[in-house]
């Protein structure tokens, strides 16, 4: 009976390789076992004992956690049946492996009055044995995954780091090398010169100023501290503006607007919405060659407005469809485009922050569509 017993429990434990998994197994094994309630008590990251897993309607109060405290915190059994706090209305046994104590079975009958026999508490010392194993098996394993996920995020940040040092050191050797020659070499410049110079430095100026607002923006938005002021807008304003704000970054892409005449006006930030537009439109610069056409268009179906960004460049591969919107994320192609991966992640909190969608999907024909769903009422 005992063999066969723990040989259910064992099976069971070694078919699951999650902690639900690994409680469950442990609960219904006792609880079918033995014919008493259960419950399991591991600790928090703090350090704090708490029931987990139980079987059905097993309340713990505040007496009882204090026995399974002490059973954990001493490494012996307590309560029922033992010599330390009797009076307690189940058993606590700590979940002992060779290294340390790492959590507390309790068994509660469901009669007061009936005791287990003596072979009956060894059987159930052989389930919390084994219960412990289960247990740490899937906590080793978790730390071994945290630990995976600690290097593995260690490297990207340290790739981040470069990938934004790199671009925020570009533009400032560019208007650095610009301004010196305009100092150095004042009177040896012709005027053609000396004006492509100051053209270089405020290219590279707003080419900074850029990439510092996206990583303020970046933080707002990671922060909470992203507040929306919503007016009913004019997609047409907000389109307008968004490429005036795009400037000369277009000029060998004409823009072709297509925004129904009666379109409704969508509460947004005007700002914010702006913004996500200009990050749009300046992807889709950036994968575009020049001389195809950026084309955007509005529609709505009563509910939502729907806003589309159509490019005709070199498209985003299947696979990194899901991923563009992600922080610092970049697709690897074509190698000469630069940038930190943060316009799309700022386009999708800002987005999102309105209650809309936003996503990408090909072209037909080649390029990409950027699709934006915003709400049409608050």
């Amino acid at each position: 009976m005992e063999t066969a017993s723990l040989y259910g429990l064992s099976r069971d434990l070694a078919v699951s390789n999650s902690m639900e998994g690994i409680l469950r197994a442990i609960t219904d094994n006792i609880a079918q076992t033995f014919n008493r309630d259960v419950v399991v008590f591991l600790p928090d990251r703090a350090g704090t004992l708490g029931p987990i897993a139980a079987t059905a309607d097993y309340h713990v109060g505040e007496n009882e956690l204090a026995v399974a405290e002490w059973a954990f915190k001493h490494g012996q059994s307590a309560g029922r049946g033992t010599e330390t706090l009797p009076a307690a209305q189940a058993r606590y046994l700590p979940l002992r492996t060779s290294s340390a104590v790492i959590g507390v079975l309790a068994v509660r009958p469901h009669d007061p009055s009936r005791h287990l026999a003596p072979e009956g508490y060894r059987l159930l010392e052989g389930f919390a044995s084994q219960a412990a194993l289960a247990v740490e098996r899937v906590l080793l394993s978790e730390q071994a995954q945290q630990a995976k996920l600690l290097e593995a995020t260690e490297k990207l940040q340290s790739a981040m780091l470069n990938s934004i040092s790199h671009d925020l050191r570009t533009p400032l050797v560019s208007i650095t090398g610009a301004l010196t020659s305009l100092e150095d070499q004042a009177e040896a410049l012709n005027e053609e010169d000396r004006r492509s110079l100051i053209r270089t430095a405020r290219e590279e100026t707003e080419r900074l100023n850029r990439l510092v607002g996206n990583l303020l923006s970046m933080t707002r938005i990671e922060s909470g501290a992203l507040a929306l002021h919503r007016q009913p807008e004019d997609v047409q304003d907000i389109l307008r503006t968004a490429v005036e704000l795009l400037g000369n970054r277009a000029a060998e892409n004409p823009i072709r607007v297509n925004v129904p005449p009666d379109f409704p006006p969508i509460p947004v930030d005007f700002a914010l919405i702006a913004q996500v537009m200009v990050n749009i439109l300046e992807n889709a610069v950036k994968y575009s060659p020049p001389g195809s056409p950026i084309d955007i268009n509005a529609g709505e179906d009563g509910a939502t407005a729907h806003i589309e960004v159509a490019d005709c460049g070199v498209g985003i591969p299947p696979e990194e469809a899901a991923h563009v919107f992600e922080k610092f994320y970049r697709v690897q192609r074509p190698e000469n485009v630069s940038g930190t991966g943060l316009g799309l992640s700022i386009c999708k909190g800002i987005i999102d922050a309105h209650g809309g969608k936003i996503f990408a999907m090909p072209r037909a024909g080649g390029g990409t569509i950027i699709a934006i769903e915003l709400p049409l009422a608050e």
